[in-house]
């Protein structure tokens, strides 16, 4: 891929901007590293309340509070994720216009504070998944693959996302409805059942919905298997990541000049 071209000579500025970002964000704040799973404990607790209890969604055997706990500790890495990388470009605006590197290293390095918040809550959700005798079989040792899988979807918009806003100032306003839109389609909140079987595989053209359908499947005991959806937003998001590492490397070429 040309976006990718020059980057094993610059591992340890991706290593660097890594490292600056996570320091960055737990620096002098009260909970620190804590915040990472307070968000989805709280989020998975008001949501258990609202949905679980007024609307009875169903989720198996698994209660539902788990359910909501597991789709919110990756929603929170997908959110987290989509906003710092189209922020990226941006952000290092004075960095780009004076010194010159693959400007796909920040869109990259921007992974890692979502990429660490998501391995805090992660071992959370375990604890408690095991602490309340819903401990995941073997297919939990597959969670690096999905997050694998997600981290190349959110990337690839990311991709999109930090080389038009560029360009395009008020794409950074979008970004917030984006992702709105995206809570509410992708099954989070919900079990991809619901939705009626003839619109399931139009839905599974949103990437994230494999990436929500497999996690969940590795993490609760009950949840049934991915199935050809898994297969459908894995295709949209390859080529998702695709098209946004050509793209970028088109558009690097002129951010120092309108940046």
């Amino acid at each position: 891929m040309p976006a990718l071209r020059g980057l094993a000579g610059h591992s340890d500025l991706i290593y660097f901007l890594a490292k600056r970002d996570v320091t960055v964000r737990y620096k002098q704040t009260l909970v620190g590293a804590f915040w990472a799973v307070l968000q989805p404990l709280l989020l998975a607790l008001i949501f258990t309340l609202v949905l679980g209890q007024l609307t009875d969604v169903p989720s198996g055997a698994t209660p539902y509070g788990l359910f909501a706990l597991a789709g919110m500790t990756m929603w929170l890495f997908v959110a987290g994720a989509i906003g710092r990388c189209s922020d990226s470009t941006l952000a290092s605006s004075e960095m780009i216009s004076k010194v010159y590197f693959p400007r796909v290293i920040l869109p990259l390095a921007a992974l890692a504070v979502p990429a660490v918040d998501f391995g805090a809550a992660l071992a959370v959700l375990l604890v408690i998944l095991a602490a309340t005798g819903h401990l995941p079989g073997l297919e939990v040792l597959l969670v690096p693959a999905v997050f694998l899988m997600a981290a190349g979807v959110v990337l690839g918009i990311g991709l999109w996302l930090s080389a038009l806003v560029v360009r395009y100032r008020d794409v950074s306003l979008a970004v917030p409805f984006l992702l709105l839109v995206f809570l509410f389609s992708t099954p989070i909140l919900y079990p991809l059942s619901l939705v009626p079987d003839h619109y399931q595989t139009l839905l599974s053209l949103n990437p994230l919905v494999g990436v929500m359908e497999a996690f969940r499947w590795t993490v609760l005991e009950d949840a049934p298997g991915p199935g050809v959806s898994v297969l459908i937003s894995a295709g949209v998001g390859a080529l998702l990541l695709a098209s946004g590492m050509v793209y970028f490397a088109r558009a690097e070429q002129r951010f120092a000049d309108v940046i």
